[in-house]
């Protein structure tokens, strides 16, 4: 992996230009278990606003479900 390939690939995931320089910087100073390291952290992140977004899909379905429940016990007369 060169330098550019890091970077954009951080930029790829949405990563702003502090992580970009710290990434780097380990990358520069030869710091690769560091940089591993580091990177390992972002991806843990990047998992959790997943998961977040996930559970906020998961409630949008429950809604929806409900929804439609509703729905349909209007057109069927509440049965």
């Amino acid at each position: 992996m060169d330098l550019k390939t890091l970077v954009e690939g951080l930029a790829d995931t949405g990563y702003g230009d502090e992580q970009k320089l710290t990434a780097s910087g380990f990358f520069k100073s030869g710091s690769m278990d560091e940089l591993v390291r580091y990177l390992k952290k972002c991806r843990c992140r990047l998992m959790d606003e997943m998961h977040e977004s996930q559970r906020r899909v998961d409630r949008m379905d429950y809604l929806i479900r409900s929804a439609e429940k509703e729905a349909y016990k209007e057109k069927t007369g509440g049965k």
